[in-house]
């Protein structure tokens, strides 16, 4: 434990049945009905964590649903071509392009490796493309009902506020591990998530939304609701983001797209030899080189560089 975890006063409440008891009840008796909370499905559910991760889960719901119908199973996925996944990614701006790389390939890897069956643990969870801790658990908890306590940023500013768990990575772990029942991460971190996400907001709403954790929680107690620094997501608009969308929205209505046919149609200041020009968006296309989506080459007969998506 770091020294700051060490050194805290922090320590949760003695009857700690009752304060677990008391938020599954809550989470039970009325919480958002997310399609995803429905099923077990670990595709299912995978898909929804990596297209939540920059995304509001209320537009998430439609874009699951329609992706899931377009490739229901892991093998439909595996054998889609990779600039169409790519593609529905941009079109129903889901954040990074990358994701859906990473999400087609590690479609193929289940099918490939796995024979169509998911792994179950964190650990083995984490072996597929883009598949990182917090990603890992999610699918194990809500698949499988045998992960580890999430700690998201939700999670994180019930903890501080509730238990005065101080604002280290290591406590918040060590606190969201104790405090969850055995075998019952599948509805304990829904169940909590959805504590941060309804009820202990940047702005709380204790009361209205009857957190069930009022009798506990030293914020409530004493009407500081500080929450921890939290980072802010940098702005889509103008961001380089935003124009790695639009270079794999434009290439995908076009064979392939000489540099400055592709430049003018992606953004109205573009010039040659501007601050928005060539080396701009060669180095927007080699991003996206590295990420296995778009390849460029030289023609020989006009020493012009063209672009396509990768197939």
């Amino acid at each position: 434990m770091s020294d700051t975890a060490a050194d805290s006063a922090w320590r949760l409440p003695d009857d700690r049945e009752a304060v677990r008891a008391a938020l599954i009840e809550w989470y039970e008796d009325d919480h958002r009905d997310y399609p995803w909370r429905r099923t077990d499905d670990p595709y299912e559910i995978l898909v929804s964590e990596v297209m939540s991760q920059q995304t509001q889960l209320d537009r998430v719901v439609a874009a699951w649903e329609e992706f899931l119908e377009r490739w229901p199973t892991t093998a439909d996925l595996a054998a889609a071509d990779r600039a169409d996944v790519v593609g529905f990614w941009t079109d129903h701006s889901l954040g990074y392009n990358n994701r859906a790389k990473y999400l087609h390939e590690a479609a193929r890897q289940v099918e490939s490796e796995y024979g169509g069956d998911f792994p179950e643990t964190p650990d083995e969870l984490q072996e597929l493309m883009g598949v990182g801790p917090y990603t890992a658990n999610a699918v194990a908890s809500f698949a499988f009902n045998n992960g580890d306590a999430v700690v998201d940023t939700n999670v994180k500013r019930v903890l501080y506020r509730a238990f005065d768990v101080p604002d280290d990575d290591e406590a918040f772990e060590e606190a969201a591990q104790e405090l969850m029942p055995e075998g019952r991460s599948r509805v304990w971190n829904n169940a909590i998530m959805e504590l941060g996400g309804v009820a202990c907001e940047q702005t709380p709403k204790c009361d209205g939304a009857g957190c069930p954790w009022r009798e506990w929680c030293d914020a409530y107690a004493s009407g500081d609701f500080t929450a921890p620094d939290v980072p802010t997501q940098p702005s889509f608009e103008g961001s380089r983001r935003q124009f790695r969308g639009r270079v794999i929205g434009t290439l995908r209505e076009y064979d392939e797209l000489e540099l400055d046919a592709l430049g003018h149609r992606i953004r109205v200041d573009y010039a040659p030899d501007g601050e928005y020009g060539r080396e701009w968006l060669e180095g927007l296309l080699s991003d996206l080189e590295d990420d296995g989506l778009v390849e460029t080459d030289e023609r020989d007969e006009d020493d012009e560089f063209v672009a396509r998506l990768r197939r």
